[in-house]
């Protein structure tokens, strides 16, 4: 098989999981000439079993990469043993410190077969269900806390800088964020509303309660002060302050 044809086999195989996976997802591929982003995404890559394994033998040569809104990223990679198939792995975010990720325990990667609409089904059941825990860790983690929000409800944090950041895959509260002033990290998808004018801050943080909630989306505000590990009971909006807030204080 020609090196083209084996990308074209990637390429497709990759569109279709994109297709398949639950929530919105979009695939680029790298071809070889690519070198500086495979050599990039090799080092992102959140695995420390057979993923790894199989890249200390065989480096990254190709890949495509499945993208999500909120800067969830897997990567899938040619499978060098006598079956047929891919592998697939977890890309840690680019922008979360070394600290946000320790004693995270690495989302390993998994084996798939040809069929990518099985593949899409294992990979919804098992990696994807175990990457989205380790995100809302590290993002925990990471200073400010910014907690993965889930499908019925949306946790804001306060950060240091006065800010508001919370992350979400619901398309449907990614738009009604932007509209009341908040703006996308396109690296990590994590979506910030600026503290600059405290005012506009408040009255935007209240107005999007009632959208949500007509949604069947509950919201969650955290302060930044005495932080407990992440949790999903349902929670409700408290007042908003208007006033100065206190500031708090990856080993892959």
């Amino acid at each position: 098989m020609h090196d083209h044809d084996i990308s074209e086999r990637l390429a497709s195989y990759a569109d279709v999981l994109a297709s398949e996976l639950p929530g919105t997802w979009t695939s680029s591929h790298l071809p070889p000439d690519a070198k500086d982003d495979l050599t990039e995404l090799a080092d992102r890559i959140w695995d420390l079993d057979l993923v790894a394994a199989s890249l200390a033998e065989h480096p990254l040569k190709q890949a495509a990469v499945l993208s999500r809104p909120d800067g969830a990223q897997l990567v899938v990679l040619d499978r060098h043993d006598e079956r047929d198939g891919f592998l697939i792995a977890a890309v840690a975010p680019r922008a979360l410190p070394d600290e946000a990720y320790r004693a995270v325990p690495e989302p390993n990667g998994i084996a798939l077969g040809d069929d990518p609409f099985l593949s899409a089904e294992q990979i919804a059941g098992d990696l994807l269900t175990r990457y989205d825990s380790t995100l809302a860790q590290v993002r925990y983690n990471a200073p400010g806390g910014i907690q993965f929000s889930q499908p019925d409800r949306v946790v804001l944090a306060w950060q240091s800088d006065g800010s508001v950041a919370t992350s979400t895959v619901d398309d449907r509260i990614g738009t009604i964020l932007v509209a009341h002033g908040f703006v996308q990290d396109p690296q990590i998808g994590v979506y910030r509303l600026n503290g600059d004018d405290t005012q506009v801050q408040a009255r935007a943080l209240r107005e999007i309660g009632p959208q949500l909630d007509m949604l069947g989306i509950g919201t969650a505000l955290r302060h930044p002060a005495g932080r407990t590990a992440p949790t999903y009971a349902p929670a409700s909006l408290p007042p908003v302050p208007v006033g100065p807030r206190t500031p708090t204080t990856r080993t892959r």
